[in-house]
């Protein structure tokens, strides 16, 4: 069965009631994802079919309010969720995380009665959002026409491309220093997906360069301005803090996802070895393949206790969003800090190291196990994690929080 084949009514069936509901119907997905993921990621193919089972099963609505047809769940939640999602497909994992990451924008920067508007619509007509908002390229331009921003520019990268319904739009507005950000719609003569994305992994992300070619914005749509003056708070530098952590809980699902997939393999398929002279019967009895799966699995529980425990910070500072403070914005950046380099390091040995307990034929296109490296190995080069070891370490010996940039 492929992912568009799927079996599961999901109209039919009662939306979950508590986080844990949510994440067992993630979990679903993942498994309908992972039985093609193989072929889908050989074939390229623009994921439409993926997003509408994500509609379909609900996930995208997870932060939406409950009186609107939403999940009303908390970022916990949807972080686990993203980690099962990216068990069965990194790709689609990365999708819906920054999906989420731009879903929760308005709440990030906008004014009360614009946050009101756009989650209500956001949510009842099931928007999928896409960002072009790569901070290294030169700011999109933003001329001020009375009533109306026009955005234009080029950005490198705009994950969810042609699978979005909406794309957030972030430059700055002509002869000042303002940055603005703005939803739009993505379906539109002004916005030029250049179908692009041409990576060793993370290849279902939609995630190729766009071209803006004078987008008109209402000056009302203006996220958090009032009378063409943005309301700065602190919780506005959340954005950068919530999207590392959505990064960690993908490499996490990836790394579990090459791990699930690896066992299966060696329980199946793998051949105990015939000439270390204690031969055993089965390679599930191999010392040396127990040890290495007992290393992995204990080193991935370890990394997600750890995305837990800066799940936790996030879920602290969203409980009182207008009085947060510079020092809890930045022990959470930390704590995520280290949960992201504890994610790639041991994402990146899970998919190296699997290939030693599966066996020589476990190397076959057929298999897929490559996808997995490849797909942490390409995103984890976002920014680079040396930097994030470097915030951990200035707290941790100098009691230095990190300053909020694009990248912190």
């Amino acid at each position: 069965m492929t992912t568009t084949e799927h079996s599961v009514d999901w109209a039919a069936r009662p939306a979950p009631a508590d986080s844990a509901g949510w994440v067992a119907r993630a979990s679903e997905v993942a498994t309908i994802l992972a039985a093609d993921a193989v072929a889908r990621e050989r074939a390229g193919r623009t994921p439409h079919a993926e997003v509408r089972l994500l509609k379909d099963a609900g996930l995208v609505t997870l932060l939406g309010p409950a009186e609107h047809g939403g999940g009303g769940q908390d970022w916990t939640t949807a972080y686990r969720v993203i980690r099962e999602v990216a068990t069965g497909d990194g790709s689609i994992g990365q999708l819906i995380g920054y999906h989420y990451l731009w879903a929760w924008a308005a709440r990030l920067v906008a004014t009360p009665e614009q946050i009101a508007a756009v989650e209500e619509q956001a949510t009842r007509e099931r928007w999928f959002f896409g960002g072009a908002v790569n901070p290294r390229d030169n700011d999109l331009t933003i001329t001020d026409e009375g009533d109306e921003l026009v955005f234009d520019g080029r950005k490198s990268f705009s994950t969810g491309s042609k699978v979005s319904d909406v794309t957030v739009l972030e430059g700055v507005l002509t002869g000042t220093d303002k940055h603005i950000f703005a939803i739009v719609p993505s379906a539109q003569e002004g916005i030029v997906f250049n179908d692009d994305w041409d990576n060793l992994g993370q290849q279902l992300t939609e995630s190729g360069s766009v071209e803006i070619r004078g987008v008109r914005v209402p000056w009302a749509q203006a996220a958090g301005y009032v009378g063409k003056q943005f309301q700065p708070r602190t919780y506005n530098t959340l954005n950068v803090p919530l999207i590392q952590l959505v990064f960690t809980n993908f490499y996490l699902g990836i790394a579990r996802g090459a791990l699930t997939t690896a066992t299966a393999y060696t329980r199946e398929r793998t051949r105990p070895w015939p000439y270390g002279g204690d031969n055993k019967d089965s390679a599930t009895e191999e010392f040396y393949i127990l040890e290495t799966y007992g290393d992995l699995q204990a080193k991935l529980w370890a990394a997600e206790a750890l995305a837990e425990r800066a799940a936790a910070s996030i879920e602290a500072i969203n409980a009182h969003a207008d009085s947060v403070t510079e020092r809890e914005r930045g022990e959470a950046a930390v704590v995520i800090a280290a949960a992201k380099q504890r994610a790639i390091d041991t994402g990146l040995e899970i998919g190296s190291r699997v290939f030693e307990v599966t066996g020589a034929r476990a190397s076959a296109n057929s298999v897929g196990l490559d996808i997995f490296w490849r797909n942490i190995r390409t995103h984890s080069l976002h920014d680079p994690v040396a930097y994030k070891r470097a915030e951990v370490g200035r707290y941790a010996l100098l009691g230095e929080l990190p300053e909020p940039t694009w990248y912190t």
